[in-house]
């Protein structure tokens, strides 16, 4: 099979979801993205691992970022795609090959476009951050993703979604001393000490913060609880795993200060820890495409590539066909009309 990034955009979506490409498993996919794009004589292609980057060159005032991941989470008899009622369905329809098509698309067709343009087409998004091409390049070839503006086409229903939350994952460690149940007064039982680990997140009143006019709300919340050695012994040990999504303007350090002084007497360790991506709105950059676009802006909820521009001082929306509820989802769709409506706006942006 060979990509034909001449059909329309929906038609592509449909053979870019029929190629699997779980996370780890990119490399057919990169290498059919590879193919097709260095088809096109007004695009330099740089291949590194299964992330392909496509550059055009025209000596442009300004240069603009268009970034897209190649990889989807695992399988869940949600292949091949299947498209009825002006919906295509199918694993990563939504997240993202409906916004990877639209890009592809973009970088084929504007052989002349009014700033250059660099297109990202990355994998490992979906998995632990050493995995991550967009973040390899930020890492090593930072160069390649400079630019007066990012959009990443992550699914946002077809309007933006501007910056993003920083995650923090910790956990709290909770010791006791065993003992026979029959006897538990001998013993000091962990899973109890977690009640008031508990407690304080029951009580805990998260911040809602206005950034750019746009409201992000945080939340610190238990995700997972372990604990037991087995059913006659009094537990010796327990943890408490916490995810804190907090606002872009607080820093991971400034998150991690938080969850301590929450958790104060605790024996607490970071596990993981992301900054967020501030919107940028008030950029001229971002405001024009913002105002091209229409509708109301919406704060993004959740963590995405758009805090790696922030790192590199390049504002950056999230801007894709899709709903992002159903990312992730057994029975996720993109609407053919917002990855037409996606690919209209964006060159219009860049060809006016």
């Amino acid at each position: 099979m060979t990509l034909d990034l001449t059909v329309p955009g929906p038609d592509l979506a449909a053979a870019l979801i029929d190629i699997e490409s779980v996370s780890l498993n990119e490399q057919r996919l990169a290498d059919e993205v590879e193919t097709a794009l260095r088809a096109y004589a007004h695009l330099q292609v740089e291949r590194f691992g299964n992330t392909v980057v496509a550059r055009t060159d025209l000596g442009r005032d300004e240069r603009i970022v268009v970034a897209g991941h190649l990889d989807t989470v695992p399988l869940n008899d949600n292949l091949p795609s299947r498209r009825a009622d002006g919906l295509i369905h199918g694993l990563g329809a939504c997240d993202m090959k409906g916004g990877v098509a639209v890009g592809l698309r973009l970088a084929a067709n504007l052989p002349a476009p009014n700033r250059d343009i660099t297109f990202v087409f990355y994998d490992g998004e979906e998995i632990a951050a050493e995995h991550n091409g967009l973040g390899k390049l930020v890492a090593n070839r930072p160069d390649l993703l400079e630019g007066v503006f990012a959009v990443v086409m992550e699914p946002s229903n077809a309007v933006v979604e501007a910056g993003c939350q920083g995650t923090l994952r910790a956990e709290i460690t909770l010791r006791g001393e065993r003992a026979h149940t029959a006897r538990s007064w001998m013993g000091v039982n962990a899973v109890h000490a977690a009640g008031d680990v508990l407690a304080r997140l029951t009580a805990y009143e998260p911040r809602r913060v206005i950034i750019d006019g746009l409201e992000y709300r945080e939340g610190l919340n238990a995700v997972a609880i372990s604990g037991g050695v087995a059913g006659n012994v009094v537990p010796d040990l327990c943890t408490v795993s916490v995810n804190y999504r907090f606002a872009p303007n607080r820093t991971a350090a400034e998150a991690e200060a938080h969850v301590r002084e929450v958790f104060e007497g605790y024996d607490l360790v970071i596990s993981d820890s992301a900054p967020g991506g501030m919107p940028g709105l008030d950029r001229p950059a971002a405001a024009a495409f913002v105002q091209l676009v229409g509708g109301k802006p919406m704060p993004k909820f959740g963590w995405t590539d758009v805090a790696r521009f922030t790192e590199l001082g390049v504002p950056a929306v999230n801007y894709g066909p899709g709903d992002p509820l159903l990312a992730h989802t057994q029975k996720e769709f993109v609407p053919e009309a917002e990855i037409l409506r996606c690919e209209e706006v964006l060159t219009a942006w860049l060809s006016a």
